[in-house]
C-alpha cells in the first residue's frame, strides 16, 4: 500500500509510513480519519446530512468540484473509513460498501448489464445469487449460461461468444466447489467480460481474486469481516473505471447504502479478522480430517483436504481451506436432523463465517428456494449439511460432533 493511501490526518506533523505496510497493519490503521479531538478509535458519524459554508460550496459539492460529503445515502465519513480500510487489505483501487451482501451481489451485475447482454456464471452458488442471474436479470432481457465450477472446457465453450460479465462464487456455498479464477479470467477477458468473484467463503485472508486476474471482488461482509453475528453488510472492490463510472451512478439512485453504525462495527471487526479467520481455518482443517474418517459420513468436502477434487487449483489460489465444511451423511434427512438436534455446543443457524460454530441443512434452509432438480445439480441432497466452524476450542467441537454422531 502506498504511503498516501492511508487517508488519515497526521497529528503533530507525523508523516505516514514511507514503506509498504503489511495487511494486518492496514486492518488496524488504514483509512483512519481523525477529527480535531484526536480520538484513538474511529469516529462514528450518525448524521444523515451535511452543511455547507455557502451556496456555491453546495453547488460545487453536487457537481463533484469539491471534496465534500453531501448526504449519507451517497457517502458518510465512517463508511468511507471502512471502504478505505478494506480496499487497502484487498489491494483494490476502490471499495464501495452496501447494506447487505445480496445488495452488493445484485449491484455488481445490475450496474453493467442491459437488455441483450449475456452473463456466464458458476452452476453452484448461493441460492439468492442463482435467483438474480436466472430469474431477475432475464426479466431485463439479459441471457445467461451456467457452467460447472471446475469444468475448464465448459468455461472455454461458454466464453467463446460475446459476454458482458462472469460471476464466480469460489469456493461455492455449500459444497465448496472451486473455480480456477486465473484461467477463467483469461478466457473472459478475451471476449471483453468483467469478472466478478464472490469471495465471501474464503475471505480476504485466504484468497485474493484481484491478484488472480479478477476485475471485481464481492463480499457479504456479514461473514468473516464482521464474523461475530452483529451486523449485515456487503462490499464491492475494483478499479476506478468500474466503481466510479459504473457502480456509483447506479447505487446513488437505488440507495443500498450501509449505515454508519454498521460501518463502525465493521471497522473494529477488521482489526481482528486475520486472527479470527486463521484460527477458524485451523479448527476447520482438524474437524474435516476427523469427519472424513468417520463411518457415519458418506463424504466430506473441504478445500484443505487432499481428497478435494480441485486440490491442484486450491494450492494455487488459496492459502487455507477456509472455515466451512460440506458434509454428506450415509443416512436420510431424518438422520441428519437427529444429528443436528443432538449437538450441544454447535448451534443450528443458516449463517456462516461466525465466531460461533453453526450448522444448517441447505436443502431445507439456505437453498430451499431452488427446485429439487437445481439442488441435485449442485450436489445438494437431503443428507447434506453445511458446518461453519467457529472459534471454540477444537477439542470441544470434535467431542460435540462425536457424541452427536454416536447418538
Amino acid at each position: 500500500m502506498s504511503k498516501d493511501a492511508w487517508g488519515y490526518q497526521p497529528r503533530n506533523n507525523r508523516p505516514a509510513p514511507d514503506w509498504d505496510v503489511q495487511p494486518q497493519t492496514d486492518a488496524v490503521r488504514a483509512g483512519l480519519t481523525r477529527t480535531g479531538f484526536g480520538e484513538t478509535s474511529e469516529a462514528l458519524f450518525l448524521n444523515s446530512g451535511f452543511t455547507y459554508s455557502s451556496a456555491q460550496e453546495a453547488f460545487d459539492s453536487f457537481t463533484d468540484e469539491t471534496d465534500h460529503f453531501v448526504y449519507s445515502r451517497f457517502h458518510n465519513p465512517t463508511v468511507a473509513m471502512f471502504e478505505k480500510r478494506l480496499a487497502a487489505i484487498e489491494g483494490a483501487e476502490f471499495c464501495t460498501a452496501f447494506s447487505s451482501g445480496m445488495a452488493a451481489a445484485f449491484a455488481s451485475l445490475a450496474c453493467i448489464v442491459e437488455a441483450g447482454d449475456h452473463i456466464v456464471a458458476c452452476s453452484s452458488m448461493f441460492s439468492s445469487c442463482h435467483v438474480i442471474i436466472t430469474e431477475i436479470l432475464p426479466k431485463w432481457g439479459v441471457t445467461y449460461e451456467l457452467v460447472k465450477a471446475n469444468d475448464l472446457d465448459g468455461w472455454a465453450k461458454a466464453l467463446s461468444k460475446p459476454t458482458k460479465a462472469v460471476f464466480i462464487e469460489t469456493p461455492s456455498n455449500p459444497l465448496l466447489e472451486v473455480t480456477d479464477i486465473r484461467a477463467v479470467s483469461e478466457l473472459a477477458h478475451k471476449v471483453g467480460a468483467t469478472v466478478i468473484v464472490d469471495n465471501a467463503m474464503a475471505s480476504p485472508v485466504l484468497q485474493r481474486p484481484l491478484e488472480l486476474g479478477a476485475d471485481v471482488v464481492m463480499y457479504s461482509a456479514t461473514k468473516h469481516i464482521d464474523g461475530q453475528g452483529r451486523v449485515l453488510a456487503g462490499a464491492l472492490l475494483g478499479s476506478f473505471s468500474y466503481i466510479q463510472e459504473k457502480l456509483l451512478p447506479f447505487i446513488r439512485h437505488t440507495g443500498p447504502s450501509l449505515s454508519a453504525f454498521n460501518a463502525w462495527i465493521l471497522l473494529k471487526s477488521l482489526e481482528t479478522m486475520d486472527m479470527r479467520v486463521q484460527r477458524m481455518n485451523s479448527n476447520a482443517q482438524e474437524i474435516a480430517e476427523y469427519l472424513e474418517g468417520h463411518p457415519s459420513i458418506q463424504s466430506v468436502r473441504y478445500p484443505g483436504l487432499a481428497s478435494h477434487p480441485d486440490s491442484d487449483v486450491i494450492k494455487k489460489q488459496m492459502i487455507g481451506g477456509g472455515t466451512t465444511i460440506g458434509i454428506e451423511f450415509k443416512g436420510s434427512q431424518k438422520d441428519a436432523f437427529k444429528f443436528m438436534d443432538s449437538l450441544r455446543i454447535i448451534d443450528i443457524s443458516n449463517n456462516l463465517g461466525d465466531s460461533k460454530s453453526l450448522i444448517t441443512h441447505p436443502s431445507s434452509t439456505t437453498h430451499r428456494r431452488l427446485s429439487a432438480e437445481v439442488q441435485a445439480g449442485m450436489g445438494i441432497t437431503p443428507s447434506v449439511l453445511r458446518l461453519s466452524v467457529g472459534l471454540e476450542d477444537v477439542r470441544d467441537l470434535i467431542k460435540d460432533l462425536d457424541q452427536a454422531l454416536t447418538s
